[in-house]
């Protein structure tokens, strides 16, 4: 028994006719599908939605809700915003480059291109305040994930001992956090 892939990834949205153009528009996703209901079919509670979903590539689904009904969407406070957010892979750093060029163009403010050694990526926030990552891979991406394969469990164990950040793969973020000249 093992699960096969995602099938989609639900997220709330404020409007979901915005939300579809602004993902179409900057990140060339289709629109596949709409649902919507007076009633949630898992519960049967009566709370109206819009349920869109967009082609994310590679037969990868993203969803969004809108809540009509309900209190404005908010953001765990206790949580960064940095933490929650969903990345994309794209195929190339020139690809990444492109989208980058291409969402500033649309307006889109756009954090990096950061270094993280077996990717790099860019970050922005879609127009409900989700965090978005576009990442490429590094052209050693395979060798640097055997590295971090052969450390995983050792790292983790130290972690779960001393909730401090264990320094096996501190190679990774050498040259982002290198001092600048």
């Amino acid at each position: 028994m093992k699960i096969e892939k995602i099938h989609h990834v639900a997220y709330r949205c404020r409007d979901a006719r915005e939300t579809v153009e602004w993902y179409n528009r900057n990140l060339k996703m289709e629109f596949v599908l709409a649902i919507a209901e007076d009633r949630v079919p898992s519960t049967h509670e009566p709370d109206p939605y819009m349920h869109v979903f967009l082609d994310a590539g590679g037969g990868n689904v993203l969803a969004f809700f809108e809540l009509p009904t309900r209190p404005e969407m908010g953001r765990d406070p206790n949580t960064p915003e940095w933490v929650q957010h969903i990345a994309f892979k794209v195929r190339d750093r020139e690809t990444l480059l492109q989208f980058r060029t291409h969402l500033e163009s649309n307006g889109v403010k756009v954090l990096g291109v950061t270094n993280h050694s077996i990717f790099h990526s860019i970050y922005f926030f879609d127009p409900n305040g989700h965090r978005v990552e576009l990442a490429c891979p590094d052209p050693a991406e395979k060798e640097k994930l055997k590295r971090l394969d052969a450390v995983k469990w050792e790292m983790l164990e130290e972690w779960s001992r001393t909730k401090k950040a264990p320094k096996h793969a501190a190679w990774m973020h050498q040259a982002e956090f290198a001092p600048e000249e």
